[in-house]
Parts: structure tokens; C-alpha cells; sequence
């Protein structure tokens, strides 16, 4: 199984218990967004790491701002996209907002970026 078949089955996973909560904040559907976004694009991106990477820091970074409480099943869903993401090695790391969804979106993009 490649890395990016087990980066898509952790989102899908992820992905899923979050969209079931009945508490659904503007920072909780922006993650959901995201996590749908990169699950369309990881498998046509030069650095998937680095994408996988950039995803985590977002999630933690809105899910911090959101006070969104991961379960102990979401918080290990994201610790192993982390380690996913750690062999983006330098790759991954810029200096933007990690918060900013618009990163997960590009103009030419047939999804176009929900606004909440």
C-alpha cells in the first residue's frame, strides 16, 4: 500500500467522524472542507507529504481557534497523518498562515472554496 493510499484512507477516516457531529461550528465545516479538498488532490500532487503536512497544521491551528476537542480516535487519525507529514521534510514547512484555507484551493480548481 502506498503512503498516499494510507494519507487517504486516514482523511476518509477522519473525515467521517467529524462530519457525524451534531455540534457543527464554522471552524468544524472549514476543517471538513479542507479534509475533503486534499482527498481529491493527494493522489495528483507533486508532495503529497508536504500537502499532508500542511492539512494537519491547519487542522490544528483552526481546531485550536474553534475550540474543537478531537476524540481519542481523531487525535490518533491526526498524529498519523503527522508522521505522514514529518517526511516532507523541510518541503513542508513556509511561512504562511496556517490557518488560511484558500492554501487547499487553486484558481484552476473544479471545487470551488466553500465560504463560511
Amino acid at each position: 500500500m502506498s503512503k498516499d493510499n494510507n494519507a487517504k484512507e486516514l482523511i476518509h477516516e477522519l473525515y467521517n467522524y467529524l462530519i457525524k457531529r451534531s455540534n457543527t461550528s464554522t471552524s468544524l465545516l472549514d476543517i471538513t472542507d479542507v479534509l475533503l479538498q486534499v482527498y481529491t488532490k493527494i493522489e495528483t500532487v507533486d508532495n503529497p507529504e508536504a500537502l499532508v503536512n500542511r492539512l494537519v497544521n491547519y487542522i490544528y491551528s483552526v481546531g485550536f481557534k474553534g475550540r474543537i476537542n478531537l476524540t481519542p480516535a481523531e487525535e490518533r487519525l491526526l498524529t498519523e497523518l503527522g508522521v505522514i507529514g514529518q517526511k516532507a521534510g523541510l518541503n513542508g514547512l513556509y511561512k504562511a498562515d496556517f490557518s488560511d484555507k484558500s492554501q487547499f484551493y487553486s484558481y484552476f480548481d473544479n471545487n470551488k472554496m466553500p465560504r463560511r
